[in-house]
């Protein structure tokens, strides 16, 4: 995947609900592609997963 690709698809990531009010892509300027796709993935899982209540 291209970086740019990567960098769409983080934006697309900051906007759900997790990522609200948090900044996920800052980051990106330092990492390399390699680093870029596995925070991606990362970020994509975790906004994936559903909290746990108690």
């Amino acid at each position: 995947m291209t970086r740019l690709a990567l960098l769409e698809k983080l934006k697309e990531v900051q906007q759900m609900p997790r990522y609200q009010g948090r900044d996920i892509t800052t980051i990106s300027a330092v990492l390399s592609n390699q680093a870029l796709a596995r925070h991606v993935e990362v970020c994509e899982q975790a906004a994936a997963a559903v909290p746990k209540t108690h």
